[in-house]
């Protein structure tokens, strides 16, 4: 991949602090603690407890006693940054989805739909990479979610599509994507897309980098939807 049409991904800034200040800013209506500085170290204490014991034994098996257990905060403490588990549920899927429309909805100046379409790929891995708890958690735990938090998983994951959809039907109007292009490729990326941060360890034994597994699933992706050169069998 060149580097034109490398990932922009910005990672969070060191420590992660800027997406907790993010966060913080963002659900000021239920956090009671009001000055950052006293509320972000702790937030950040409380929603990382939340995704290592949820990605260990379950959300809803999950107590507060664990998370108070976990982050040296007393339950009181706890309900000053929300009032239920739902609302810190809230709290993890909304961030997921920001996460994806800051990183996914503005592909580099002048990309063409193929170049788009491997920014896409490129940068959503990189995305679950860096955010790889929070991913995982949004991805296992939905089966288990209350239906409002259901329809949020439900509806991020169409905002993902949505971008490849995009990106594809820009393909097939330029001419440079098959005019029979399978309608539900956008469908098809996703879970090639969610294979990198819910199997990581089966990546890992075998020694396949971030790099090497993006560029696979560009090609198995592109191959399927890259009209013929003239000349070329169709």
């Amino acid at each position: 991949m060149s580097d034109e049409s490398r990932s922009s991904f910005r990672q969070p800034a060191p420590e992660g602090e800027e997406l907790f200040h993010a966060i913080h800013a963002r659900h000021h209506d239920t956090i009671g603690v009001r000055k950052p500085a006293v509320a972000v170290p702790k937030l950040r204490r409380i929603l990382e407890a939340a995704l290592t014991l949820s990605n260990r034994k379950g959300f809803q098996a999950m107590s507060l006693r664990d998370l108070s257990r976990a982050t040296g905060i007393s339950a009181g403490g706890l309900y000053a940054y929300f009032d239920s588990k739902t609302t810190l549920l809230k709290m993890i899927l909304t961030e997921v989805t920001e996460a994806v429309e800051r990183e996914l909805a503005t592909p580099p100046e002048g990309a063409d739909p193929e170049a788009h379409l491997r920014w896409l790929i490129d940068t959503h891995l990189r995305l679950t990479e860096a955010m790889l708890p929070w991913f995982t958690f949004a991805f296992m735990e939905a089966k288990n979610f209350p239906p409002a938090e259901r329809r949020m998983a439900v509806d991020s994951e169409a905002l993902t599509e949505g971008y490849f959809a995009e990106a594809i039907a820009r393909g097939v109007a330029s001419g440079r994507f098959r005019a029979d292009s399978p309608p539900l490729m956008p469908a098809l990326i996703k879970p090639l897309l969610q294979e990198w941060y819910v199997k990581r360890a089966k990546y890992r034994r075998r020694g396949v980098t971030l790099e090497s597994y993006s560029a696979t699933v560009q090609a198995l992706v592109l191959g399927a939807l890259l009209a013929p050169s003239d000349g070329d069998p169709a």
